[in-house]
């Protein structure tokens, strides 16, 4: 098994630089500011006749996913709603790397939520990729053992009582004790892989509220789950519902994922059926 995973790896990463190759003349024109007729070489004049050296293969690489997640990132209009650059640029590696394993269904969502941010700024964005548009832009509880306004501790573990951070699956609905929830299939090994044994989940609750802010300073909190307003989570459930990424950022340096893998993220954005 750990076999076929490394050859399927391998396959994707050469699969990948196929692709930037045959977008070398491009790309070398965005590094020199060149004209895109002019014939590469190993190094190359600028205006004032210095020699520039070619960039690398992989710097190629890197060029075109960042300028292709920058594109992304101006398109669906977030950075003036507060979503910083580094945690979509996260969040959509993980997307990609997941839909590279088929594990998110037809719908092109994608929730992130910004467990840096205070819980009382709205935090949570339902992005459709597809439509280049905020769906939702909401707040959202942590829980109660990850600390008050601001969180600074997570946990996989049963009974811990706190948010775990790391990349997730929306599965089906179901009606519980929170009425109308969504259950989570935490997919980071080590860090929400107990998420459905935890019943973490997707639900209403009337601590997640501005009036709930404004009396107490903060929102309330939960036992795990990213709680959502009242007002609102009938309608995100509805939207995200049926397999589709969540990503869940916070001040975790130690934080890691094997769905950060910018060759596999790479691949699956320029093959042809899963151009954004």
């Amino acid at each position: 098994m750990e076999k076929t995973s490394v050859v399927h790896r391998q396959r994707v990463k050469r699969r990948a630089r196929r692709v930037v190759r045959r977008m070398l003349p491009f790309m070398a024109s965005l590094f020199m500011a060149t004209p895109l007729a002019t014939p590469i070489k190993s190094s190359m004049a600028n205006a004032k006749g210095v020699e520039t050296k070619m960039p690398t293969e992989k710097e190629m690489e890197a060029a075109f996913f960042d300028q292709r997640m920058h594109d992304l990132y101006r398109d669906l209009n977030v950075e003036q709603q507060g979503l910083r650059f580094e945690v979509f640029e996260k969040a959509m590696t993980g997307y990609l790397n997941l839909r590279n394993e088929n594990k998110l269904g037809d719908k092109q969502l994608l929730t992130v939520v910004d467990f840096e941010k205070p819980s009382t700024e709205k935090r949570l964005w339902v992005l459709d990729l597809e439509k280049k548009e905020v769906k939702f832009h909401t707040l959202v509880a942590h829980g109660r053992n990850s600390g008050e306004n601001l969180t600074s501790t997570f946990s996989n573990e049963n009974e811990s009582n706190m948010s775990s951070l790391g990349f997730y699956v929306t599965q089906d609905e179901y009606i519980g004790k929170h009425g109308r929830s969504l259950k989570l299939d935490g997919v980071d090994e080590g860090y929400n892989t107990n998420a459905l044994a935890r019943s973490v989940v997707m639900h209403g609750a009337d601590y997640v509220s501005e009036e709930f802010v404004r009396q107490y300073g903060r929102l309330g909190r939960s036992l795990g789950c990213p709680a959502l307003p009242m007002d609102q989570y009938a309608q995100i459930i509805d939207e995200v519902g049926g397999k589709t990424c969540l990503f869940l950022n916070g001040p975790d340096e130690n934080y890691s994922s094997k769905y950060l893998n910018h060759d596999v993220a790479l691949s699956t954005l320029v093959s042809a059926n899963q151009m954004i």
